[in-house]
């Protein structure tokens, strides 16, 4: 009975009070757990990307190492000759344009996913064609090595060649040497005859400088390995001044040891393998004095054979 009278005596003012501080009630614990759902639901959001960031840095990171590590691989390379280099230079030009790339990537702040996957499929193609490089220098640096020591050889073998052709040339020419020293003539029995020429055109000996009018001068010339042909003998007549005396004729010729002297009669010669020639010339100079006539002959300038002949002064009567 009082129960009754109690609910009775609730207001339908304080009802609807009631109703609203429920119904807020209801708002306020569920706002309360939509905030607390989003702000769980934010801090799952950063940490997922914090994640992924330290991710894409440490691959970054990795690829970076790994970009370095080819680099290092190329800077070994710059040691080659100019010569390896030129036969590289087109996959240098190609590993170039790859660095270039992978540069462009890793100097991006925030490169993507696939940013980074490109860079580094980029980073392996590069290694490999870093790789054919360091085959190719093997190859070429071992073809040049080779080329080298065949060089060498060749080098040596011509040093050795020029050493037996020299031996063989200074063998050739001291033979030769021999043979035209012992292919040279003798000259032997000369005869220097002053002959007086009378009037009648009969000639006498005469030793008187003032009553000769011509030498007549002959000697033998032989050689037993001379082969047949013709050769040269040039004949000195050196007066009592020692000067050259001259008949009618001029010229020089050339001597082995002592240069050119001229000559008072050049006279070509026949020979025949071992046979004697007898060779034979008369000369008229201007006057004869008194005093030594000296005759040299000359053959493949040498001096060959000499011989002299004395004038005497005319006596008062004669």
């Amino acid at each position: 009975m009082n129960t009754n009278n109690q609910q009775s005596s609730v207001s339908p003012r304080e009802k609807t009070k009631n109703a609203i501080i429920w119904v807020l009630s209801v708002a306020w614990v569920a706002t309360m757990g939509y905030l607390i759902f989003s702000q769980k639901e934010s801090t799952e959001t950063i940490h997922n990307r914090d994640v992924q960031i330290s991710s894409l840095m440490g691959e970054k990171s990795s690829i970076q190492g790994s970009f370095d590590a080819s680099l290092a691989r190329l800077d070994s390379m710059n040691t080659l000759n100019g010569d390896l280099k030129h036969e590289l230079s087109d996959k240098n030009e190609e590993i170039t344009k790859v660095k270039s790339e992978i540069r462009i990537i890793l100097n991006k702040k925030n490169a993507s996913q696939a940013e980074l996957n490109k860079a580094k499929t980029l980073v392996a193609s590069l290694n490999e064609k870093i790789a054919g490089m360091e085959q190719e220098i093997s190859r070429l640096t071992l073809a040049n090595e080779n080329l080298t020591q065949e060089k060498n050889t060749l080098i040596a073998e011509k040093g050795k060649l020029t050493t037996d052709l020299n031996t063989t040339t200074s063998a050739k020419n001291q033979l030769e040497h021999k043979v035209d020293v012992a292919s040279t003539l003798n000259a032997s029995s000369i005869n220097i005859v002053p002959l007086n020429v009378k009037s009648s055109g009969k000639e006498v000996v005469s030793s008187k400088a003032k009553k000769v009018d011509k030498f007549l001068v002959s000697f033998i010339v032989d050689n037993r390995i001379v082969q047949p042909g013709t050769t040269d003998v040039y004949v000195l007549v050196l007066g009592p001044d020692g000067k050259p005396v001259t008949n009618g004729e001029t010229g020089t010729f050339s001597t082995r040891e002592n240069g050119d002297k001229q000559y008072t009669a050049k006279l070509p010669v026949e020979l025949e393998t071992a046979k004697k020639k007898n060779v034979e010339f008369s000369f008229t100079p201007d006057n004869f004095q008194q005093g030594n006539y000296t005759i040299q002959v000359y053959q493949n300038g040498y001096l060959i054979g000499e011989g002299t002949r004395s004038l005497k002064k005319s006596g008062l009567f004669s």
